[in-house]
């Protein structure tokens, strides 16, 4: 009997357990078919505080687990972290295969744009701080080939990650009571970190804006390179 031919590799590494799920939901309704392959090293960012700073030695274990993913035939390679996304750019720079940071995807889309303001919502005032600086950063890079920067406006979602114990609607209406208490007008939203993820759906139905979140994003560029991939040259 013939064998049944698999779907694309996927190996997502993860620093916390709660970017798992999200991610996995963005990149099996993306990519249907495909095999999704978690790793989690749940020591990263505490031996990151620990030594202060991203480390040689940690930026190493970051490639390690990468090559690992590579040596187990990971098509995609998508790090859910964002403290090691120079890890996964510099790596990308050097692979064929499609190696991505967290947040990229979903930097560029956003910016991509032309959105005159866009609201940043995030879990915890340093999660949003943290967001705030590396997206200036991609607006900032991107600017030559763009019209105007985007004024950024950021909301910290007050009880998001218990909400997001109760369920996507929990979670939704937390972050629709967040968004409700904006005090700028904006044109865009985007969900900033993996954990909000989950209430994406609910939340483009209640919104007039459209929605970016940070895994859909990666998923949606993932599923363009692989299809890339299988094109004859």
């Amino acid at each position: 009997m013939p064998s049944t031919p698999r779907g694309p590799r996927i190996a997502i590494i993860s620093a916390v357990p709660t970017a798992i799920a999200p991610a996995n939901a963005a990149l099996a309704a993306r990519i249907p078919g495909a095999q999704l392959w978690n790793i989690l090293d749940d020591r990263l960012l505490e031996d990151a505080a620990d030594a202060g700073d991203l480390t040689p030695a940690l930026r190493a274990r970051m490639g390690a687990l990468i090559d690992h993913a590579l040596a187990g035939g990971a098509d995609g390679v998508l790090l859910t972290c964002s403290l090691y996304g120079a890890v996964a750019r510099s790596r990308a720079s050097t692979e064929t295969i499609a190696i991505l940071a967290p947040d990229d995807a979903a930097f560029d889309a956003i910016l991509a744009e032309g959105f005159g303001s866009i609201l940043v919502v995030s879990p915890k005032p340093s999660a949003l701080e943290d967001t705030l600086s590396r997206i200036t950063a991609a607006a900032g890079n991107a600017a030559p080939t763009s019209t105007s920067t985007p004024m950024l406006v950021g909301i910290v979602a007050e009880g998001a990650h218990l909400a997001a114990n109760a369920g996507p609607e929990a979670l939704a209406d937390t972050i629709s009571a967040a968004i409700a208490g904006a005090r700028a007008p904006f044109d865009a939203v985007l969900l900033a970190q993996y954990s909000l993820a989950p209430a994406a759906p609910l939340l483009s139905e209640r919104l007039d804006v459209p929605l970016f979140s940070t895994p859909g994003s990666a998923a949606d560029l993932l599923a363009s390179r692989l299809h890339e991939a299988e094109q004859p040259a």
